[in-house]
C-alpha cells in the first residue's frame, strides 16, 4: 500500500481522554498521532474532520454530547474533505465513541465518490477495537474495497508505529 497515492481522513479529540482506567489530559489526540504515522510510513496527505462546535474539555461531558450528536445525526464539521478522485486508498481513522465512529466522521464521508477506492480503517480505543467502524464505512463508502483495519489502545499509541507500518 505504500506506493499508492494516499488520503488520511481523521477525527481526533485531545483534552480530558480515559487511558487504561485513569482520566489524563493530552495535548494532541491519539487518533492524530496514528494519522501522523501513517503520513510517515506511505506519505499521504492528512486531511482533520473538525467540528464546527467543538466538544467540552471534561471526557465525561464530551461522551454525553457525542450520544447527543449520534442520536440526533447532527454534527456540522468546519470544512468539507478535498476532492478523492486522485487518491487510490483512503485511510479513516477514528476514536470510538458510543460502539463507532464520532458522528462529524458521518458527516464528511458521506455523498464522496468512493468507486475503486479501498478504504483502510485505523481506531484508537481504550477496550473497543474497530466496534462498528467497518460496518459503518461499508455502509457510508458505497463502492469502495474495506480492508482490514487496525486498532490502537490509546494508551499505546506512542509505541505503536512499528506496529502501523507492519499493517500498512
Amino acid at each position: 500500500m505504500k506506493d499508492k497515492k494516499s488520503l488520511i481522513i481523521y477525527f481526533s479529540r485531545a483534552d480530558e481522554n480515559y487511558f487504561g482506567g485513569e482520566m489524563k489530559y493530552i495535548d494532541k489526540g491519539n487518533t492524530e498521532i496514528v494519522a501522523e504515522y501513517i503520513k510517515d510510513i506511505t506519505g499521504g496527505d492528512l486531511f482533520k474532520v473538525e467540528p464546527l462546535n467543538p466538544y467540552p474539555k471534561d471526557y465525561m461531558e464530551c461522551i454525553e454530547e457525542a450520544k447527543v450528536r449520534t442520536a440526533n445525526h447532527n454534527a456540522p464539521i468546519k470544512e468539507n474533505v478535498p476532492d478523492i478522485s486522485d487518491y487510490e486508498v483512503i485511510y479513516v481513522g477514528s476514536p470510538i465513541y458510543w460502539g463507532g465512529m464520532p458522528e462529524e466522521l458521518f458527516t464528511a464521508l458521506k455523498g464522496l465518490d468512493y468507486k475503486n477506492k479501498i478504504i483502510r480503517p485505523f481506531t484508537t480505543h481504550e477496550g473497543s477495537g474497530l466496534s462498528g467502524v467497518p460496518r459503518q464505512l461499508n455502509e457510508i463508502c458505497e463502492g469502495a474495497e474495506i480492508t482490514s483495519g487496525i486498532a490502537i489502545v490509546g494508551s499505546q499509541v506512542k509505541d505503536s508505529k512499528e506496529k502501523i507500518e507492519e499493517w500498512i
